[in-house]
């Protein structure tokens, strides 16, 4: 496993105070955590997204409080040296303050996370102030937020217009005042984001497809490998096309297992000659 010191609180405000971008992705699995931290990955957000990325539903409603413990606890598994944040999940603190601390504390204690994020503005603050003062980190979410994508009349950029870019700011504010250590901006306007940024005063502000002037920058992992199929949003980089390439090769081992070039010796496993004569006689 990497040596790597541990990724803290202190670490990432400390890369903010040197104006060194922080780097976070999303996870939801063993192999790919491990790959993480050798890489260096500042931050991993196990997102309520597994919903549709890695268990196909259409949206990331359906995602547990239980399927995000069981993907948390294999990310940190894979990854003990990076900063995770665990995604509060649809209903898992829309109901009430103390259902929001239950949840949270779940995290921590199940999961090993570093600090949970929900989705919400103002009208959240409560819930991030409780978390807060029960002594677990909690981040933000504004813009884009897809528990809530009906309401915001889809999956679209938030923003743009002067009232609803206010909402977005005082929005940011509230939740740092209510104790959020971070706010990530999800398909806000660049300008937006700026603005955000410049004003935090204690709070590290993230980016998902919201402009360079955040302290740090989020994407999607099977976004920026090619591993989702239904669409590939317009923030997202394709960074290698890694299903490009599983998919020749799934497409490789059905022809060589069809025409019988595969397996050769070297892929199974013999027995002695006097041992096989020995079990005939058995037989």
């Amino acid at each position: 496993m990497s040596d790597r010191k541990k990724v803290t609180l202190h670490t990432l405000f400390n890369k903010v105070s040197n104006h060194e971008p922080i780097t976070w992705l999303t996870c939801y699995d063993y192999p790919t955590a491990y790959l993480m931290e050798q890489a260096g990955m500042d931050m991993i957000l196990v997102g309520d997204s597994l919903a549709m990325t890695m268990l196909g539903y259409e949206t990331t409603l359906p995602a547990t409080m239980d399927d995000m413990i069981r993907h948390s606890a294999a990310v940190r598994r894979g990854a003990p040296n990076v900063f995770i944040v665990g995604d509060m999940p649809y209903m898992s603190y829309q109901p009430s303050v103390e259902t929001a601390i239950r949840n949270a504390g779940r995290f921590m204690a199940e999961a090993g996370c570093d600090s949970i994020k929900l989705e919400g503005g103002i009208e959240m603050a409560d819930r991030i102030q409780g978390i807060v003062n029960s002594g677990i980190p909690a981040m933000g979410h504004l813009g884009l937020t897809p528990q809530s994508a009906a309401a915001l009349g889809g999956y679209k950029v938030q923003g743009r217009a002067a009232r609803s870019a206010k909402k977005i700011i005082d929005a940011a504010k509230a939740l740092e005042q209510a104790g959020a250590f971070a706010v990530l901006l999800e398909m806000v306007p660049d300008r937006i984001c700026k603005i955000i940024t410049e004003r935090a005063e204690n709070c590290i502000i993230m980016s998902l497809g919201s402009g360079p002037h955040a302290h740090g920058q989020l994407l999607i992992y099977h976004d920026m490998f090619g591993l989702y199929p239904r669409f590939k949003p317009r923030m997202a980089k394709v960074f290698g096309n890694a299903g490009e390439v599983i998919l020749n090769g799934l497409k490789q081992y059905v022809q060589e297992v069809s025409d019988k070039s595969f397996p050769q010796p070297e892929n199974w496993f013999n027995m002695k000659d006097e041992e096989y004569d020995e079990l005939m006689g058995m037989l």
